[in-house]
């Protein structure tokens, strides 16, 4: 049959088909459309505390889903470990240093720079001549105490370690001797020419080890290993092989990195309220860490007319490194009676779907957004406050303070309730 043919049949039959007829047909094309959509609606996920539940396979079990969703009230996303990293989701517990600094005020900075912590850097500086004999660490190398640096030798060296032995060998000799047998004076003469000849021997930074090992191996004289005095990454290093270097001259220094101080110029406007053991905030790019005031010098420069305020602050991990600029901020003279809220970077905040602003917190549940106020922005940094932050606080936990805006996209695609108003 051609198509010409079937196409007058259907079009015969039409013809003959009764108006009842078309109704039942079109009433079966309705309910097939109705049947696909059904089907297609059931076969939708159902999203269930932020993440993607199985698929439902009955009516009845969306339902019941959808039914504790809504009782549930407000709802947490659920993120694993490994989503968390993919996120690029960072979290700090509320009752961080670094967040809590009470009274802090935004307003009140001053531009930095961070220095090596003097009180855990140590400058090697031989008071003899000596000769670079071998190298063993490179500049920026992790030492510990203890751990050999250099060796070091030359004509001072030599003559400085034989002179300890001969006044040593005295000592002992004298020493041994009645009190009968040798004067006092001559007694006392025999201990301080040793004790002198030891001293040398340590400002050329040999260890009392060292020392005691060269009295029993005198032919070992005219070289020593110049060893790491404290823990700490090998920095300003100068020495090089076979080069000669006159006494005091520092061939490297040794700084512990675990520690930085900051140092920072003040008006007098500034420093009014400044107290030495009060906290301070320190911001480094997108870091920010609690810092203590362990100094002011009471004094202005004659060019600046500002005087030199210094922090203490640990440095964890020691990503932080002297020579970076920073910003610090200081805490007010009053205190806000409705509470000093927390600082966050500008990250950790997202508008909700009412417009306010939030944050997320971390529980047993997931992630949970809550309202906060701000009260202070500045470079980045947002002082914040509210009731629920204070009980989040009081319930001791995690703050999102990188990937909020994920979490906050993944809120508005399950559609939550944001606050559960």
């Amino acid at each position: 049959m051609n198509s010409n043919t079937h196409h007058e049949n259907i079009l015969q039959l039409d013809a003959v088909m009764t108006p009842e007829k078309r109704r039942f047909n079109l009433s079966k094309i309705a309910l097939a459309l109705f049947v696909l959509s059904t089907l297609a609606f059931l076969a939708q996920p159902v999203l269930a505390g932020g993440d993607h539940a199985p698929v439902a396979k009955e009516s009845g079990d969306s339902v019941t889903q959808m039914a504790s969703t809504d009782e549930h009230g407000e709802q947490a996303l659920k993120l694993t470990e490994a989503q968390q990293a993919l996120a690029g989701i960072s979290l700090l517990p509320l009752s961080s240093d670094s967040l809590n600094i009470a009274n802090l005020n935004l307003d009140i900075r001053a531009t930095a720079t961070l220095v090596v912590d003097r009180d855990r850097t140590a400058t090697l500086a031989p008071q003899l001549d000596v000769r670079v004999l071998a190298r063993h660490v490179v500049p920026g190398q992790e030492v510990k105490k203890g751990e050999p640096l250099l060796t070091l030798g030359g004509a001072a060296v030599a003559q400085a370690q034989a002179d300890y032995i001969n006044a040593a060998a005295e000592w002992s000799r004298v020493k041994r001797m009645s009190e009968g047998a040798v004067s006092v004076s001559r007694r006392m003469q025999a201990q301080v020419d040793a004790e002198l000849k030891r001293a040398i021997l340590e400002a050329i930074k040999m260890t009392p080890a060292q020392i005691r090992a060269l009295e029993s191996t005198p032919e070992a004289i005219g070289s020593y290993q110049l060893l790491a005095p404290i823990d700490g990454r090998v920095q300003q290093d100068i020495a090089m092989l076979g080069q000669v270097f006159s006494a005091g001259t520092p061939l490297m220094q040794l700084t512990d990195e675990s520690y930085l101080w900051v140092e920072a110029q003040l008006t007098p406007t500034q420093t009014t309220h400044i107290q030495v053991g009060s906290s301070a905030l320190v911001q480094v790019g997108d870091k920010t860490l609690a810092g203590k005031i362990i100094g002011r010098s009471h004094e202005l420069d004659s060019v600046t007319r500002t005087e030199q305020v210094l922090v203490s602050m640990h440095n964890p991990d020691h990503v932080l490194h002297a020579g970076q600029f920073a910003e610090l901020y200081f805490a007010g003279s009053t205190t806000d009676p409705n509470g000093s809220g927390i600082v966050l970077p500008d990250a950790a905040l997202t508008r909700g779907g009412d417009g306010d602003w939030q944050i997320f917190i971390q529980d047993e549940d997931g992630f949970e957004s809550i309202e906060v106020e701000v009260v202070q922005r500045q470079r980045g940094l947002s002082l914040v406050r509210g009731p629920e932050l204070e009980k989040a606080k009081q319930a001791q936990r995690n703050v999102v303070v990188a990937g909020a805006f994920f979490l906050a996209s993944e809120q508005a695609k399950a559609g939550f309730d944001i606050h559960a108003h």
